[in-house]
């Protein structure tokens, strides 16, 4: 997540495949603090896996795309994600592997963007953990080892814009939702809603989208937010 919040920060669209795991973090971290596309192994009608739902709309909503070479309804098939894989090496200037077993659809991508003549860089693991495998591999073979999204930044020599002030101004409907988060506590949606008066329920989903772009809330991984505190 750390990966993609800093790079999209900079003004990086992060491309990946929406799938379970460092996918899903990927797009959740790029959302935090800029634009992400999701590249499918099924019809953009199919929300595969569908606990991501929320996360396509927010891809979409925030500015991003959700794309795919298949057909509407077409169903997700194993043969399909490897297919998909050379469209996020092809739309993207490097490929950054962070976790890789030994046969991974992450080494499928890494190999055609190395066959593309893109830059591939893998970030290292502990030695007894199957999940990093490949990423040692592909470093043995003359991937770029990093550890932060800087180095990153300064091989492919994109310098970030100024960052913001920490202080956002916020509207008075977000001033509402700020007040009823806390900075320990999250509260999923359902537990927001329930806080909140009906005149601003339609808009929740919108609002907490906002916020999280504006820096001021976060969301975790069971869609629970809380707040960042502001400076």
């Amino acid at each position: 997540m750390e990966f993609g919040s800093k790079l999209a920060a900079a003004g990086v669209t992060v491309v990946s495949g929406a799938a379970r795991g460092i996918d899903t973090r990927a797009h959740r971290g790029a959302l935090r603090t800029g634009r992400t596309v999701a590249v499918l192994g099924c019809g953009v009608d199919v929300v595969y896996p569908p606990e991501n739902r929320r996360l396509l709309d927010q891809i979409i909503e925030s500015g991003g795309a959700v794309i795919s070479e298949y057909g509407p309804s077409t169903q997700p098939l194993p043969a399909f994600f490897p297919a998909r894989n050379r469209i996020i090496s092809g739309l993207s200037e490097g490929v950054i592997v962070v976790e890789a077993a030994q046969r991974s659809g992450s080494l499928i991508t890494a190999e055609m963007a190395l066959s593309e003549g893109r830059e591939v860089y893998a970030v290292p693991g502990s030695i007894y953990s199957p999940q990093s495998g490949g990423c040692h591999n592909l470093i043995r073979a003359g991937a770029r080892l990093v550890e932060s999204a800087k180095e990153i930044l300064e091989e492919m020599q994109i310098v970030p814009p100024p960052a913001r002030p920490a202080r956002q101004r916020l509207t008075s409907e977000e001033a509402r939702i700020y007040q009823v988060l806390s900075l320990d506590h999250p509260l999923t949606m359902d537990e927001i809603l329930d806080s909140l008066p009906d005149t601003l329920t339609a808009n929740i989903p919108l609002l907490l989208l906002q916020m999280q772009l504006k820096g001021i809330i976060t969301e975790n991984e069971m869609h629970a937010y809380r707040r960042v505190e502001r400076n």
